[in-house]
């Protein structure tokens, strides 16, 4: 007999896939006492340390790179289990995986493949794009500025809403070169001039590191630096997509943690409603109803995030192989991302207070948490409002107005 898998295999020879059986030994660890890390903020970095050994987040680098080769598809499934176990840690890791995504389109120098060495080795990549002195609509030109230092640069400038970026080992961030051209830099997070500041106060998604990241005169090799071009990093269209849909991603596994602890939760209920139509609560029509509400909402979720998914696959093939419709199956792609995010937000909102309905009033006790799974989908779909999203959707069917290929579409 096979002896059966642990958490202590996951320091493996070979890089995870979105098959591999490790993979939901590493998911069940998480899952343990995520609702205690959520409800007393306990950061965690047990947890990041963990993924850094298991190389999850190598999951789409190619094989020949050292990564897991799984498709987009193959990715998000992977990532809505992960959300289903702690929604906190499945964001924190979502800057890392749509740096990676980019990463896999850069050319292939040697910077670019020290990179991809360093995520197959297990190394978690933040991000430090967002400012908030946004001058006009649609202006993406950041205050934070390489200026030329000899051979290389100096980094100066402040970021906010930096998420997953203390648990990181490298930091991308977006920057204006002093010509004002468009860039990104890679670098070490403990490189001198760097400060992390946890100060995110959110009332859900509590243990994303979403802070503040300040830079202080930072030494920056010019072979760190990628600048923005039509068919490289930020300066392709719809290059935001993908960072879209795993928003959504994570929101389609809160709904499965909910479905799953609205389960639990009937079947160890002792008392029930005073004008109950059933003795027991398991027997209760309504509650029935209500829990295969919650589980059809969690397919819908699931479903929508996969097809999406397939599109994104289907884009990035074609971008890839340099097809002439790669533009058009982009657009495709990130109208896809956009209804399904209108559609998953709201059925993981609803859920959410759904699940407590299940409960009664003593669902609402701190002690049990209940309540972060509507706090966390109800904060992460606040990132671009579903309005502005179903506002495109409408001008592009009625009028064929192209969605907008900046932003998060």
């Amino acid at each position: 007999m096979n002896k059966p898998l642990s958490i202590h295999d996951l320091a493996l020879p070979r890089p995870l896939t979105a098959r591999a059986p490790e993979l939901q030994i590493l998911f069940d660890h998480i899952a343990e006492g995520a609702a205690d890390r959520d409800r007393d903020r306990i950061l965690p970095f047990d947890i990041v340390d963990l993924i850094r050994r298991s190389r999850l987040g190598a999951l789409r680098l190619r094989t020949a790179d050292g990564g897991g080769g799984s498709t987009i598809r193959e990715q998000f499934a992977a990532v809505i289990r992960l959300a289903d176990a702690d929604a906190n840690v499945a964001h924190i890791l979502r800057n890392h995986f749509s740096v990676v995504e980019r990463l896999i389109r850069t050319p292939r120098d040697d910077q670019s493949r020290s990179w991809q060495k360093a995520v197959a080795d297990g190394a978690i990549i933040g991000l430090a794009t967002t400012e908030l002195e946004s001058r006009k609509v649609g202006d993406t030109t950041p205050d934070t500025v390489l200026t030329p230092d000899g051979d290389g640069y100096r980094l100066n400038g402040t970021k906010y809403y930096s998420t997953g970026t203390i648990y990181a080992d490298y930091v991308l961030v977006r920057v204006a070169e002093a010509s004002g051209a468009l860039a990104a830099t890679l670098i070490p997070v403990k490189r001198d001039g760097i400060e992390l500041v946890d100060d995110w106060d959110g009332f859900g998604q509590r243990l994303t590191g979403t802070g503040t990241t300040h830079f202080r005169n930072v030494p920056v090799a010019r072979s760190e630096v990628v600048f923005d071009a039509p068919d490289v990093a930020y300066g392709v269209a719809y290059s935001n997509t993908y960072a879209q849909l795993f928003l959504t991603a994570v929101n389609a596994g809160i709904l499965r943690a909910t479905l799953r602890d609205a389960v639990a939760l009937v079947r160890r209920r002792q008392r029930t409603f005073y004008y109950a139509p059933a003795e027991r609560a398991v027997d209760d029509p309504l509650l029935q109803q209500t829990v295969g509400e919650i589980s059809s909402s969690a397919f819908a979720a699931e479903a929508a995030i996969l097809a999406a998914a397939d599109a994104l696959d289907v884009a990035t093939d074609a971008f890839d192989t340099g097809s002439p419709a790669a533009a058009e199956l982009a657009a495709a792609a990130a109208l896809h991302s956009a209804q399904a995010k209108i559609v998953v937000d709201e059925l993981a909102i609803r859920g959410g207070s759904q699940l407590l309905d299940v409960g009664g009033a003593s669902a609402t006790k701190k002690s049990t948490n209940l309540d972060r799974h509507w706090r966390n989908a109800r904060t992460l779909a606040s990132h671009n409002p579903a309005s502005y999203k179903a506002r495109a959707i409408g001008d592009q069917a009625i009028n064929g107005t192209p969605l907008p290929s900046r932003g998060f579409f």
